[in-house]
């Protein structure tokens, strides 16, 4: 059977529908070109680009959020391009497209939802981390405690 119909599910049917939305909402990448007649070429270049795209761009720029997905994506590219950090170059970008986001929640719920599951999980990673050496020395503490105590006939 299918799986919830109340939650949004990125299909091919969501990704086609999000590409003939981005080609309505697009701006055209030539100012000048207000004609109708040019319209088409760029149409048909902004096609091109995104028949290249993997569909989660394509999902990101089908919602409301495409201007502050393609700053973000820009802002990626440069810094690797320039060989720079990108989490520290592009965190205005991450944080306005986040925002954008959460404001257009109903759209980008799946990708929100995925990120809290990482974010729970990294988290989780992290306390292991931390934790486990700590339980690793109490353990042998312990066990040291209690095989001292079988053999308590010799003290040093």
């Amino acid at each position: 059977m299918s799986t919830s119909s109340s939650e949004p599910q990125i299909d091919e049917s969501t990704l086609e529908s999000s590409k003939s939305t981005t080609d309505v909402k697009s701006e055209d990448p030539n100012p000048a070109s207000g004609e109708e007649t040019e319209t088409g070429d760029g149409r048909e270049e902004e096609e091109e680009e995104e028949e290249g795209e993997c569909g989660f761009c394509l999902f990101m720029k089908g919602g409301g959020c495409k201007e502050s997905f393609v700053a973000w994506e820009k802002c990626v590219e440069e810094a690797e391009e320039r060989k720079e950090d990108v989490v520290s170059k592009c965190v205005e970008a991450t944080v306005m497209l986040k925002k954008c986001m959460e404001a257009h929640s109903e759209y980008y719920e799946p990708v929100l939802r995925a990120e809290r599951v990482a974010e729970e999980e990294a988290v989780e990673l992290l306390q292991e981390e931390a934790v486990g050496p700590a339980m690793e020395r109490e353990r042998k503490l312990k066990e040291a405690e209690s095989g001292a105590e079988s053999g308590s006939g010799s003290s040093e």
